[in-house]
C-alpha cells in the first residue's frame, strides 16, 4: 500500500520535475463533470502538479469500494504504471475504505478534490488566522476517515502526551486527540474572529464606509485590489492565489474614504466545512456597507460563478446589501457596456480599463455620510467652519473680503446648515 500522509505529494515534493497526476471523475449527471475535470485541472496546477492523463465513467452511483467499476480499475493501474504517475486525484470526496481500496490497487497516492483544495490552502496559509482556519478543516476532513485508513497521527502533528485509560485503542485515542485540537484551534479562532468584530464595530462607530470585494476564484479581485489601492496583494492567475483577507483605504473622487476589503475566492462544490472554517473571513462580505461582486466574463460559465457567489453571499446573510456586479477582464471578451443593466460595470483591472466608472457606481451606492461642497461662508461662521474641519475634511480655504471660500467634504449632519452659503450651482 503507497504511504498516504495527509500532506500530499504537491508539499512534499522537493525535486525539479513536477508530480504527474491523473484525474479520476464518475458522471452521476448531478454536475457538469467536463467542467469540474476543468477547474480540477486548474487546481492541480495550483498546487504544482502536471495532468497526465483522464478516466471518466458514467455510473449511477460511485461504487461504495474503489468509487469506480472494475474495469476502468484496470486501465487505472495499466497508465499508472505506463506514465509513471506520482498521484491520483478523484473529482470527488473519498470515504476512508476507498481511499484504502485505491491504493491497495493502484500502488500510488490517492486523493480527493477535497484533500488537494486543502493542499493548496495549507500552502498558501501565511497569517495566523489563515492557518489555524486550514488546520481546523484539515482535522475535520480527517477525523470521519480515520478508522478506514489506519493513519498515524505521527504524520499529522502527533497526539504527544496523550495518554489512554485501560484498554483505550489507538483509534480512540487518535479521535479523542483531534477532537481535542478541534476544540482548542476553534477557542483560539474564535478570540481573532472576536477581535476582528472589535475592529468592525469600532469601524462603524466612527463612520467609516467598507466595500468587500468578493467572487469566484481566479477571478481577478487581487488584481482589483492592486489597481485600486496599490495594496500590493499577490495576483497571480492560479485559483486561491490568496487566502486572507486584506483592507485598504482609498479616496473616491468625491473625498469619502472607504475601506476595500478583499476575500477569499469561492469554488463550485467547496466542501461544507471549508466553507465553515473560512467563516470569520467572508462574514466581511456581510458586515460591509456594498459588496462588489466580481465575475471573470471571459470565463465559459459566468453564470456559474456567479451563482456559486451569490448562494454563500446569501447563506452569509448579504441580503439586503447594495451589490454591483463587476465584469472583470473585458480584455479577454468581447461585452458591449451598452446592454448591460443598471448597477453592473465592465473592467479590466489588469488595463486600469473601467475603474472610474466602478468607482462612480461605488459613490452611488454607498450611504451618504458625508458631501464634497464649495462653500462662502461670513466670517461670523467661524464656529460652522471649525466644525466643519472637526467633523469632515478641509481641501482649501480663502480668505477674501467678505468672507470665507472653503472646499470640504462636509459630514452630513451639517449639510443642511451649509447649504445656505453654497457657491455651487
Amino acid at each position: 500500500m503507497a504511504e498516504n500522509n495527509f500532506d500530499s505529494i504537491f508539499i512534499k515534493n522537493t525535486e525539479k520535475d513536477l508530480p504527474k497526476a491523473m484525474i479520476a471523475a464518475i458522471d452521476t449527471g448531478d454536475y457538469d463533470v467536463e467542467r469540474s475535470i476543468g477547474e480540477l485541472k486548474e487546481l492541480i496546477r495550483t498546487a504544482g502538479g502536471i495532468t497526465e492523463a483522464e478516466i471518466v465513467q458514467k455510473r449511477q452511483a460511485p461504487d461504495s469500494a474503489t468509487a469506480i467499476g472494475s474495469g476502468r480499475l484496470e486501465e487505472m493501474k495499466r497508465l499508472v504504471k505506463d506514465l509513471d504517475i506520482d498521484i491520483v486525484i478523484f473529482d470527488l470526496e473519498l470515504t476512508a475504505t476507498q481511499i484504502r481500496n485505491l491504493e491497495d490497487a493502484l500502488d500510488v497516492e490517492t486523493i480527493d478534490r477535497t484533500m488537494l483544495i486543502l493542499d493548496i490552502f495549507a500552502q498558501r496559509a501565511t497569517t495566523r488566522e489563515g492557518k489555524l482556519q486550514v488546520e481546523i478543516a484539515k482535522y475535520k476532513y480527517l477525523l470521519p476517515r480515520l478508522s478506514g485508513m489506519g493513519r498515524e497521527l505521527s504524520r499529522t502533528g502527533g497526539a504527544v502526551g496523550m495518554r489512554g485509560g485501560p484498554g483505550e485503542t489507538k483509534l480512540e485515542l487518535d479521535r479523542r486527540y483531534i477532537r481535542s485540537r478541534i476544540t482548542a484551534l476553534e477557542s483560539e479562532l474564535k478570540n481573532i474572529a472576536s477581535r476582528r468584530e472589535l475592529m468592525r464595530k469600532r469601524r462603524k462607530k466612527d463612520g467609516m464606509l467598507t466595500a468587500a470585494i468578493v467572487g469566484y476564484t481566479n477571478v481577478g479581485k487581487s488584481t482589483l485590489m492592486n489597481a485600486l489601492t496599490e495594496a500590493g496583494v499577490l495576483a497571480e492567475d492560479k485559483l486561491f492565489a490568496t487566502l486572507e483577507t486584506t483592507s485598504r483605504s482609498i479616496i473616491l473622487p468625491d473625498g469619502r474614504s472607504v475601506l476595500l476589503t478583499d476575500t477569499v475566492g469561492l469554488i463550485s462544490r467547496l466542501p461544507h466545512h471549508l466553507v465553515e472554517a473560512f467563516r470569520s473571513t467572508l462574514e466581511e462580505a456581510a458586515n460591509a456597507d456594498v459588496i462588489l461582486h466580481v465575475c471573470d466574463c471571459s470565463s465559459e460559465d459566468p453564470k456559474e460563478q456567479t451563482s456559486v457567489t451569490k448562494e454563500l453571499l446569501s447563506e452569509l446573510g448579504c441580503d439586503g446589501i447594495p451589490v454591483i456586479n463587476v465584469l472583470n477582464k473585458s480584455d479577454l471578451a468581447d461585452w458591449s457596456e451598452e446592454f448591460l443593466p443598471e448597477g453592473t460595470v465592465l473592467i479590466s483591472a489588469k488595463e486600469g480599463k473601467g475603474l472610474e466608472k466602478l468607482l462612480e457606481e461605488l459613490m452611488k451606492a454607498l450611504p451618504e455620510t458625508a458631501r464634497r461642497m464649495k462653500l462662502k461662508l461670513p466670517f461670523s461662521e467661524a464656529g460652522l467652519l471649525a466644525r466643519i474641519r472637526a467633523e469632515g475634511n478641509v481641501y482649501s480655504e480663502e480668505y477674501t473680503e467678505d468672507g470665507i471660500k472653503v472646499d470640504a467634504l462636509v459630514d452630513i449632519k451639517l449639510c443642511k446648515e451649509a447649504e445656505k452659503f453654497s457657491e455651487e450651482d
